[in-house]
């Protein structure tokens, strides 16, 4: 059996959770089933996959507050699976390309201001250069946060795609900055690299929030430049679960513009989630401020509706106001907020609560599916306006 023939060390079991083991032989059956013939490194990248959940899990008061570690473990280690799975797919020398070019999008504009007036050529040769770095630093940060050997690279098409998928998954790390802001972890890095700072400055930024987790990172923390660092980065830790929310939700976002031909609004939205100025947004899409005001209205129209259609569970999961936390309402909101919804509203409430798909709500309200968005839109605008109006009062 997979779950005797490997050993695992310091894992810990949560309650309501699945061991890691279990974890990782059911995504070692999903693997096989979508991959037909199991590769031979299919078992250790399935483990590695599943302790790195259970570390999540673990470190998050999100999730373990929740009541549902298991579900939270099932949903986290088979999108990490997917990723891998869809890089698997790509093949090494399309995989390379794919994420090198998404990469590439991250620090477009951060390896170097717009103001600098450099030329394409110029700025491509750039960003090959931080990229060629920051590949050998997320490969030296997989190496330490799987506990693999110091010269551990991989050579299978699987675990080529799972260092890719880890890569990328690194590159978007949040880090909290002063303010509570948030930035990602590899424009944090190009913004060291577009400064001329050394390697070593920008090398463990993520570390510095951390705090060392070995008595070598330890060490390293204790250095002038780590102390410098950690000076200028708040202290609280970022949520993994959140950040994981997070990327699922722009994922999906950016599906859903696809999808209704909004590429213009993808190529917006790339931009905001790398915080650039309006201005910054307006050189690089080549829009006069008009224009980019009548993009910005149509995108705004376009996440409205993606967050208040089929989208809804998983935007409400990540602002925390899903069904099963009173859509972000405190008790006594919540109750002041039932006694203001009609009869059917009501209904319609208690069945989302069941999860039931909307043509089996439909059936029970004597409705069509398309009312039933329609109406539960309506619900999570009353339920939106309410929060509000409460938080203002």
């Amino acid at each position: 059996m997979f779950a005797q023939d490997i050993s695992i060390q310091n894992s810990q079991v949560t309650l309501n959770s699945i061991n890691s083991q279990t974890l990782a032989q059911i995504l070692l059956q999903e693997l096989q089933t979508i991959v037909k013939t199991l590769p031979a490194s299919g078992r250790s990248v399935t483990l590695r996959m599943a302790l790195e959940v259970e570390r999540i899990c673990e470190k998050s008061n999100r999730i373990q507050t929740s009541g549902d570690v298991e579900t939270w473990q099932l949903s986290l280690a088979r999108h990490r699976l997917q990723k891998c799975l869809d890089y698997y797919k790509l093949g090494s020398r399309q995989g390379r390309v794919e994420l090198h070019s998404n990469l590439a999008a991250m620090v477009y504009r951060h390896v170097a201001s717009f103001e600098s007036q450099l030329s394409f050529q110029a700025r491509y040769n750039l960003i090959e250069d931080f990229l060629q770095g920051f590949y050998v630093e997320s490969l030296r940060a997989f190496r330490r946060e799987h506990a693999l050997e110091a010269n551990y690279t991989p050579r299978t098409r699987l675990e080529l795609a799972e260092y890719m998928a880890f890569t990328e998954q690194y590159a978007k790390r949040q880090i909290g900055l002063p303010g509570r802001n948030r930035q990602r972890l590899i424009v944090l890095r190009a913004q060291s690299f577009a400064k001329g700072q050394p390697p070593e400055t920008s090398m463990d930024i993520e570390l510095a929030v951390e705090g060392g987790k070995t008595e070598e990172a330890e060490a390293q923390s204790r250095t002038s430049a780590m102390q410098q660092i950690r000076e200028k980065m708040v202290s609280e830790t970022v949520d993994p679960a959140e950040s994981v929310l997070r990327d699922r939700v722009i994922a999906e976002l950016v599906q859903y513009l696809e999808s209704q031909g909004q590429s213009d609004c993808v190529k917006y939205l790339n931009l905001k989630i790398q915080d650039l100025q309006a201005c910054d947004i307006d050189k690089a899409l080549g829009l006069t401020p008009r224009q980019r005001d009548y993009l910005q209205q149509r995108f705004k129209y376009h996440v409205e509706k993606f967050a208040r259609s089929t989208n809804w569970k998983l935007v409400h999961e990540w602002l925390g106001a899903d069904i099963n936390q009173k859509l972000g309402m405190n008790t006594q909101q919540w109750e002041m907020f039932l006694t203001q919804l009609s009869a059917d509203q009501q209904k319609l409430l208690q069945l989302k609560e069941t999860e039931d798909s909307d043509k089996t709500i439909a059936s029970a309200l004597k409705c069509t599916p398309k009312q039933v968005q329609k109406r539960w839109a309506k619900l999570l605008d009353m339920a939106f306006s309410y929060r509000n109006s409460e938080a203002l009062a």
